[in-house]
Formats: C-alpha cells, sequence, structure tokens
C-alpha cells in the first residue's frame, strides 16, 4: 500500500468512526518554549487535552508532521527518521480504552483496511509503578479482540508511557501495537517488543492521557481522560510493503535513487548506504523545516541551528560520497513534488527554500575552510589532535567529528574519544540545565502568568499593526513565565516614539478593562469579519476566535484572561533584527502601580 492511500484511507476510517479531520499544525510549536519542534500529534493538542474545547468537537482524526531530533544520531538504520508524518485520532473526554483498542485492531486486521494478519501482531501495555497502576484494562481488552496472553507484554514506563511533550503537561499509560518482520529472526529466546534487533516493529501507540506532570515531578489526575493515538505512516508503509526499511518506500526511494547517481561512485559499500540514508533524511527534514511559513533560516539558535546541523552533516557527507556542491536544491526538488499536494506551503515556501540551502552550503564551505586551517595548526603545534580539539573544532567552527576523526588518521592519529564524549556531556549538561531555566510554561502551562502574558501578545500584535501599518503580520512568538517574545515582519527597528505608541496603546486597552470575547466559526466566515490568522496550515474549517471588542481580534487556542485588566503595566523590553525583514520584540507585564 502507498503512503498516500494509507494517509487517506486513515482519515476515512476514523471519519466513519465520528471523528472530525483536522489538517497538520505548524512544525513550529506557536507559544510553547518547551520544545523547539512538534514532536508527536499530541502536541498542538495539548491545550485541549487539557480541557479548553476544541472547535472540531471531541472526537478528531489527523495526519500531523513531525522532527524528532532525540534519535538524531540512529538516522540511517531501518526505522529512524527527523521528519515524519504520524496518523491519530483524538478523544477529548469522550471514548476511551475499549474503543480505542477495538478501532486499532480493526484497521490493522481487517481486509477492508490494512489486513495484516492477526498472528503477526504483538502489544504491550503499561506494567504499573508508583505514579499509576498496572493496565489490566487495556490487556482484558486486547484478549477480547483474540490476542493471545503469551502475545500481551508488560513493560515498564520506559516503555509504555506516553507524554509530555515538554517537562510538563498530559500524559499517561500507553499500549503499543508491533508486527512481526519474518526476514530478521529474534536476536535471542528473550527477544520482545522494544528490542532493537528489528524482528519487532511498532507500528501504532494508544495513549491513555489520565494524568498531568506538574513541575515538582508528580502526577495528577486530569480532569477528563482523553485518548491520544498514533500510527508512524513511513513504519506502516514499509511493513505493508514488504520491505526491510522506511528508505525502501516512496518517502525515500526516489531521494536515495538521485543521490546515487550525483555520486561520481559505481559501487556502493552497506557503509555508503547507510550515509545515503542521511543525506535523503536529513536535507529532506531540513527542507519540511524551512518551508513553514514561520520562515526557519539556518542559524546558529533553536530551530536554526537545528536545519545548519543537518544540512552540514549532509554536506559532509556528500563530500565523502563525491558528491558534487549544489546537490541539495536537486533533492529538495524531489521533497517538494513528494508533498505539494499534501502541504501547500512546500510550493508557498519553494523560493525561501532554495535560496537557504544555496546560501548555507556558501557559508559552510567558507567555515570549513577556517576549520581546516585551524586543525592544521592544531597537529603542527601538538603532533596530535585532542578529544579537546576536537570538540573545540566541533562547537566554534561546525567541523563535524566525522570529518576530524578522519583527517586525524590519515596523519597517523587516534582522537581519545573518552575525553571528546565528556567535554560533550559536561557541554550538554550546561544546555539541559540551561534550557530547564529559560524554557518554563508551554502548551500545557495554563498559569496565571502564561494566560496574562498570552492575552497581552495579542494587545501587541494589534497595536503593532495600529503604528506601523497593517503590513505587520506575526512570524511566530514565544512566551515564558517571565516575558513575551514577537517576531513579525518589518524592515527596520522601531523609533523610540513608535515603541511609546504601542506601549500607550496596549496599556490604554488594559486600563479600560474590557472584557474578552470567544466564539467558534467558520475560517471563512472569521476572516471576512476581520480576525487575524497568519497560519493557515492550523486552522480547520471551525475556529476558535478571542476578540477584545473595539481593538483587537485573533484566531487562537491558547489561554486567555477573561477581562484585559488584570493584565497590569505593558513594556517593550528590547527590539532586534533576527532575519531579513523581521523583527523581534521582547515585552514585560508589570504590577499596577
Amino acid at each position: 500500500m502507498q503512503i498516500d492511500k494509507l494517509r487517506r484511507i486513515y482519515l476515512e476510517f476514523f471519519k466513519q468512526k465520528g471523528h472530525t479531520v483536522i489538517g497538520s499544525a505548524s512544525l513550529i510549536p506557536e507559544n510553547d518554549p518547551t520544545v523547539l519542534f512538534t514532536t508527536a500529534g499530541m502536541h498542538p493538542l495539548v491545550p485541549y487535552l487539557l480541557g479548553q474545547p476544541h472547535p472540531a468537537g471531541k472526537k478528531l482524526t489527523d495526519c500531523q508532521k513531525c522532527v524528532r531530533t532525540t534519535d538524531i544520531d540512529d538516522v540511517g538504520d531501518t526505522v529512524h527518521l527527523t521528519f515524519f508524518e504520524m496518523l491519530g485520532n483524538w478523544s477529548l473526554g469522550d471514548y476511551w480504552k475499549k474503543e480505542a483498542i477495538t478501532w486499532s485492531y480493526e484497521f490493522l486486521t481487517s481486509k477492508k483496511w490494512l489486513g495484516i494478519d492477526p498472528k503477526k501482531l504483538s502489544v504491550t501495555v503499561f506494567a504499573g509503578d508508583d505514579d499509576a497502576e498496572r493496565d489490566e484494562e487495556s490487556a482484558a481488552v486486547w484478549r477480547s479482540m483474540g490476542i493471545p496472553k503469551e502475545r500481551i507484554y508488560y513493560l515498564p514506563k520506559a516503555d509504555n508511557w506516553w507524554g509530555p511533550a515538554g517537562m510538563t503537561g498530559p500524559c499517561g499509560p500507553c499500549t503499543e501495537m508491533f508486527i512481526d518482520v519474518d526476514k530478521i529472526p529474534k536476536c535471542s529466546p528473550e527477544c520482545r517488543p522494544g528490542c532493537n534487533c528489528g524482528h519487532y516493529v511498532e507500528v501504532w501507540n494508544d495513549v491513555f492521557m489520565q494524568y498531568n506532570r506538574v513541575e515538582d515531578g508528580t502526577y495528577r489526575l486530569l480532569g477528563r481522560r482523553n485518548v491520544d493515538t498514533g500510527m508512524g505512516i513511513e513504519r506502516t508503509a514499509a511493513m505493508l510493503q514488504g520491505v526491510p526499511t522506511v528508505y525502501d518506500t516512496e518517502a525515500f526511494v526516489p531521494l536515495v535513487k538521485r543521490i546515487k547517481e550525483l555520486s561520481k561512485r559505481d559501487t556502493f559499500s552497506d557503509t555508503d548506504n547507510v550515509l545515503i540514508r542521511v543525506v535523503a533524511d536529513h536535507v529532506k527534514s531540513a527542507v519540511m523545516i524551512m518551508a513553514d511559513d514561520r520562515h526557519i533560516a539556518p542559524s546558529n539558535v533553536e530551530q536554526g541551528y537545528i536545519v545548519r546541523r543537518l544540512l552540514r552533516k549532509a554536506i559532509h557527507i556528500a563530500d565523502r560520497l563525491e558528491i558534487a556542491p549544489g546537490f541539495m536544491n536537486e533533492l529538495a526538488e524531489i521533497v517538494i513534488r513528494m508533498f505539494e499536494k499534501v502541504y501547500d506551503e512546500v510550493v508557498r515556501n519553494r523560493q525561501f527554500i532554495m535560496e537557504n540551502l544555496t546560501g548555507e552550503e556558501a557559508k559552510f564551505r567558507r567555515t570549513l575552510g577556517k576549520a581546516l586551517r585551524k586543525f592544521d595548526r592544531m597537529f603542527a603545534e601538538n603532533g596530535k589532535v585532542t578529544g579537546s580539539d576536537a570538540f573545540l573544532l566541533f562547537t566554534s567552527f561546525g567541523l563535524p567529528l566525522e570529518m576530524t576523526k578522519e583527517l586525524a588518521e590519515e596523519r597517523g592519529s587516534v582522537i581519545d574519544m573518552n575525553e571528546f564524549r565528556r567535554q560533550f556531556e559536561e557541554h550538554r549538561e550546561t544546555s539541559r540545565t540551561a534550557t530547564e531555566g529559560k524554557f518554563k510554561g508551554g502548551l500545557a502551562d495554563h498559569s496565571d502568568e502564561i494566560t496574562r502574558l498570552h492575552t497581552a501578545t495579542h494587545l501587541l500584535q494589534a497595536a503593532l499593526r495600529r503604528v506601523l501599518g497593517e503590513s505587520v503580520q506575526q512570524n511566530g512568538s514565544n512566551i515564558t513565565q517571565e516575558r513575551l517574545r514577537f517576531d513579525f515582519t518589518f524592515q527596520r527597528k522601531m523609533t523610540t516614539e513608535e515603541i511609546e505608541q504601542v506601549e500607550n496603546m496596549v496599556n490604554d486597552v488594559i486600563a479600560k478593562g474590557v472584557a474578552m470575547e470567544h466564539t467558534f466559526m467558520p475560517y471563512d466566515d472569521a476572516i471576512k469579519q476581520g480576525a487575524l490568522a497568519f497560519f493557515k496550515e492550523n486552522y480547520g474549517e471551525v475556529v476558535s476566535v478571542y476578540t477584545v471588542p473595539g481593538f483587537s481580534m485573533e484566531l487562537c487556542g491558547g489561554p486567555h484572561v477573561e477581562n484585559t485588566g488584570v493584565l497590569g503595566k505593558f513594556r517593550i523590553t528590547k527590539q532586534e533584527r533576527i532575519g531579513a525583514g523581521i523583527l523581534r520584540v521582547k515585552a514585560v507585564l508589570e504590577p499596577s502601580s
């Protein structure tokens, strides 16, 4: 079964079960500083999983674009990817375990749908711990479906617990479905679902969100129970097509084929084939991130850093494969053709993608020259390159570790990898600690601070459009408990007078104590009435609209105050240019005097 058909019939199946089909949200989480990317289908729905009403109802289904970097070092094996698509169905306080599991089984095994042999199906359920009880309820439903007890495995939280998307938020036990791969034998008598040998491949995960993890690390029962499910398109397609890896499906075959054609080599080793997969994955992922309407360009911070890392590793590997410069734009065209009928932003932002691919390769090759000269100086001084040297080249010059190792080996030197790893772990721990201190809040945080700042962001955008003109369009936002950050299109920095005008305008609305209005309406009606909506891919046919009468009207799913009078005094603390035609402002809410 082809991916396009799998995507279509999955959504049709759940539509027949009373679900509303919603579109994919952005890869860049809106107003959530806890993660860089949308990592799962549940991420954009966190506010609704916590109890906020969704404009499309209580039963939803979608195909969500996702990016995960946690498994980036595993890319190139049989199943791991950086960018992938996740099919999902959702119950927001509606159905529970019996319905979710029954429908999962029906879609997987019914000849009308996927027709997988039930004898090849194994499942896992949560084994229980101090935080939550053993999931006998799910196991009982699976047995009623005909799954024998020897194919039902009880696994710990590391295997059968999902969430939260960030440090806090909704989460709960899950039951996962695995298909036996006959071509890959069990690695041992103890082999079970979750083993990395490849015999068992996960295709679906039903998550039962009963808990909310709070900042102190404890779990509290949610006010209502939700179901969150996920099926990876690429993995499931590989199973249905009987191919050994996700890279043997149409999601990657055109890319892999073209990479081989571009190489000057006639034959490829097993190592080469893994490297080719990495190039295909990294270029595809970078293209899909840059295709987002928020225009994420390669940079040294946040999402842009990931794009840069992906592209530079792809360039380095391409050099090893004897591929001429400029190859990424050709691969990008293949990616755009793959998705042009599914995600129209890839076409809309094609020029942005191509310009940044060309520019990043040129920048890296200039940087590469500096890195190589630094390597030569290090070697000349010490007669070797240490683990610390390799770390410096990696962090300060962007020289991939693989390239440093190759250069050292050519000179008969071996890098102390333990020293490199030690410095790398120290660096990562420092970054993690800084991140935990910086990234508070998020979609799962409906605290008073977040709610007030979220509302203030609406007022800020309306004021900016009044002062600077309606060409101002949101390019992204980020809210923590301490401040709001708002990116928008504008060609220069604001003057002192303009900043004062914006602040006074927002504070005037706050002083008036205006009651917020919230309603659901068709998307087209909202736009006709003047509601602001800059990220079309985020919205369905029916949308959530928040209005400050006479001042602001905007599509939004986040938390808001009931009256502007509780916000406090609004003040812009900083502005900076972050890209061509993009201005970033930071602002705070202070206690009213």
